[in-house]
């Protein structure tokens, strides 16, 4: 539960178990604050007390904090939640605490829990690494926690495999489902349809609480340690406050840090203001903080360039000036459309400050060489080749950033925190295994898995 430090590098390991109690006081806060989400089960916001195989199971909780070169007169701070090798991506935090609250309630009822969730991708890899872990580490059995995911067919090259996938038994009892359907986000109604059509039902038949764990609250709670990483290794926020840059869909982790700051820090130092970075197929928050609305007609019209092969268009700086294709799908992990949390979010930043910008893949490719320059000296590696990246969150957020910096969406002498929320390549992992997967059409077939899976 250390921080160690270079002149450019703060390093704080375990930061879950480092602030834990701080956690519990999220974990109260939310709990007290639940509005009624989905009908069902779902553990209290309870954690179990520390203990030697608690704190192991935490331990992949690394944060580092890097300072990197100015840019324009803005000074660049990366904030690094990428270090569990295991996944690469910041959903490590609040997978790994959800996980516990299942383990406390499975240690205090005697029931067991089966957690179904909706994915793009990444929600899904962590999960699924906090379940391993918390069996590996003796937390619980693989027999008193299961999980389920569902996720888009399109994200097939981003899962994982794992020691779940890798086990023939733990596969059978753990499956990952993928399904097609009209949009990547319709995995969540998926979801929530088994939930309202077989949940009940599959408990009776399995012994099985069944946990859907998505909600807003589930991820707050952890992503408000992001503020108290921010104060003790950056000080007190000046008071204009910093600027936090983050690629989004929803942008749950930054209203977890604005929770954060706002509960845990008692708002001492300067408001953070928020950049939020999207991809053209679901601009959906930009287009709310700007409009107010998810209305797609105030995306700017592209005019095709014959010179270049480039559509192009200089109407709104909050867009992309280039790109290939106006319809394009950057980064698959980004698929919510007209999201829930816009209007909080929204908010937040009319009241605070920021702005939210958008880029394309064209930008993100023209910029690649410089951001792999600038990542180098805080130790991330990207690949030469681009094209064997397989998340692009962090390259986005570079992109939105040093975009609108040039575009002068920023305003002069921001100090700049970009939330480093995932990155990795073909190198960092090994893609989950054919006969893990299980494909589905309906959900009665996803019904049928599940529940099997659960009997197995």
């Amino acid at each position: 539960m250390s921080a160690s430090q270079t002149p450019r590098t703060v390093r704080v390991e375990n930061v879950l178990a480092r602030y834990y109690d701080q956690a519990r006081e999220a974990a109260r806060l939310l709990s007290a604050q639940a509005a009624p989400g989905h009908p069902g089960f779902e553990p209290d916001f309870e954690l179990p007390p520390m203990s030697e195989d608690l704190r192991r199971y935490l331990a992949v909780s690394d944060v580092s904090v890097h300072a990197l070169d100015d840019y324009q007169g803005h000074s660049l701070t990366l904030l690094n939640m990428m270090g569990n090798p295991g996944t690469r991506t910041t959903k490590t935090f609040a997978s790994l605490l959800m996980v516990a609250r299942a383990v406390h309630h499975i240690r205090r009822t005697g029931e067991r829990i089966a957690i179904v969730t909706p994915s793009s991708a990444n929600k899904a890899t962590a999960l699924r690494d906090a379940v391993q872990r918390a069996v590996d580490c003796g937390l619980v059995t693989g027999d008193e926690l299961r999980i389920a995911v569902v996720v888009p067919g399109a994200a097939r090259r981003k899962l994982w495999s794992s020691p779940l996938s890798q086990d023939t038994e733990r596969r059978a009892q753990n499956p990952v489902i993928t399904y097609d359907g009209p949009q990547r986000a319709s995995v969540k109604d998926l979801a929530v349809s088994f939930v309202d059509k077989f949940g009940a039902e599959a408990e009776n038949r399995t012994g099985y609480r069944i946990w859907y764990s998505l909600a807003l609250g589930n991820y707050k709670m952890a992503d408000a340690l992001r503020a108290l990483v921010e104060q003790d290794t950056l000080g007190r926020a000046p008071e204009r406050g910093r600027l936090h840059a983050h690629a989004v869909s929803s942008a749950y982790g930054l209203l977890g840090h604005a929770f954060g700051h706002r509960h845990l820090l008692g708002s001492e130092g300067g408001v953070p203001r928020y950049l939020l970075v999207q991809h053209l197929d679901t601009p959906d928050m930009v287009l709310h903080l700007r409009g107010g609305d998810f209305s797609r007609t105030r995306v700017p019209g592209f005019a095709y360039d014959p010179a270049t092969g480039l559509h192009r268009q200089d109407a709104d700086p909050h867009f992309p000036a280039l790109t290939a294709d106006p319809g394009e799908t950057l980064e698959t992990t980004f698929y919510t459309q007209t999201p829930v949390t816009a209007e909080e979010m929204s908010a937040l930043i009319h009241q605070q400050g920021g702005d939210g910008i958008v880029v394309s893949l064209h930008e993100c490719f023209s910029r690649y060489p410089q951001i792999r320059a600038l990542l180098a000296a805080a130790d991330v590696t990207l690949p030469a080749d681009p094209r064997l990246l397989r998340e692009w969150s962090l390259v986005m957020a570079f992109t939105g950033v040093l975009n609108a910096v040039d575009r002068g969406l920023i305003e002069a002498g921001d100090d700049i925190v970009v939330h480093g929320s995932g990155s990795y390549h073909t190198a960092d992992f090994t893609e989950l295994e054919e006969a893990a997967v299980s494909p589905v059409t309906d959900v009665d077939e996803l019904g049928d898995v599940i529940v099997k899976s659960l009997n197995a």
